[in-house]
């Protein structure tokens, strides 16, 4: 028996636990995990804690660094589109978008203009239509191969998750678009970075996922704990007992009630908040 016994913590990755933007615009390695969030994960799992990783990574490309992650738990996959158990080798569960997805980003790409998008297909095959530096830079960043296509409509199904790879300004005039659809509210549609648009069911989002989560560990509320950075993160931040967030975390993560804001990720974030709940228990 140890003294986190019972409790979940689930965490974002990118810019959350290790700090990997730079890489994207440098053409760097990402840097790892550091020791001493290392060390305090591995702290808390030796207790009886659960720690898994939220991430909106596919699964090839958080294959690209789960070596360098210290977890003992299933893995949220696709920003909140399924649930992966490295243990058991298989998904625990899949929320995949519907067909009309097709129809619906060729009403985006008609009304905002070229867009880079990618499609995530359950086989873990990587898809993407028009691409642009962004995408380069993606694909060095992960090493993943992904197929070109001509439109979305050559992506075989099922699909996950649709990701557009477009800075803010774009961003937002596609989610100005979607809003005035009748079709908007089958979607979750979230910024992940300054950089990339998810679109996945509607549902499929961090925070539904780790409630769908702590469910099947068997894991109470009032023992969750979640910390992340951006947009994506809030569902999860709001469903957590506590929320954390790293001092690089955009302002609206900051602004989410009761969630407590710790120092940078790349100054060890996620120990402080392993310390911070340490002395909860």
């Amino acid at each position: 028996m140890g003294k986190f016994d019972g409790v979940l913590i689930a965490s974002d990755y990118d810019n959350t636990m290790a700090f990997t933007e730079g890489s994207l615009f440098t053409g760097t390695p990402p840097p790892p995990v550091s020791e001493k969030n290392r060390k305090a994960v591995e702290y808390f799992m030796a207790e009886g804690g659960i720690f898994s990783v939220s991430t909106g990574r596919a699964l090839p490309a958080f294959d690209a660094v789960r070596a360098d992650v210290p977890m003992n738990g299933p893995t949220v996959l696709f920003n909140g589109a399924a649930i992966y158990d490295y243990t058991a080798g298989k998904y625990l569960y899949t929320a995949f978008l519907p067909e009309a997805i097709r129809e619906h980003v060729t009403e985006i790409l008609n009304a905002v203009g070229k867009l880079a998008f990618k499609v995530y297909h359950d086989n873990n095959s990587i898809f993407v239509v028009n691409p642009n530096e962004l995408t380069e830079r993606h694909k060095h960043m992960t090493h993943l191969p992904a197929v070109t296509l001509p439109s979305i409509y050559d992506a075989p199904s099922p699909i996950l998750k649709v990701v557009f790879e477009e800075p803010l300004d774009v961003q937002q005039k596609v989610l100005d678009f979607i809003a005035t659809r009748p079709w908007c509210g089958e979607y979750e549609v979230v910024s992940s970075s300054d950089h990339l648009l998810e679109v996945t069911v509607h549902g499929a989002n961090k925070g539904g996922m780790v409630q769908k989560l702590a469910q099947l560990l068997g894991i109470e509320q009032r023992h969750v704990y979640t910390m992340g950075d951006h947009a994506n993160d809030i569902p999860m931040l709001a469903f957590a007992h506590m929320g954390f967030c790293p001092l690089n975390a955009i302002d609206s993560v900051k602004a989410v009630p009761g969630v407590r804001i710790l120092s940078n990720c790349w100054d060890d974030a996620t120990a402080e908040m392993i310390s911070i709940i340490d002395q909860l228990y």
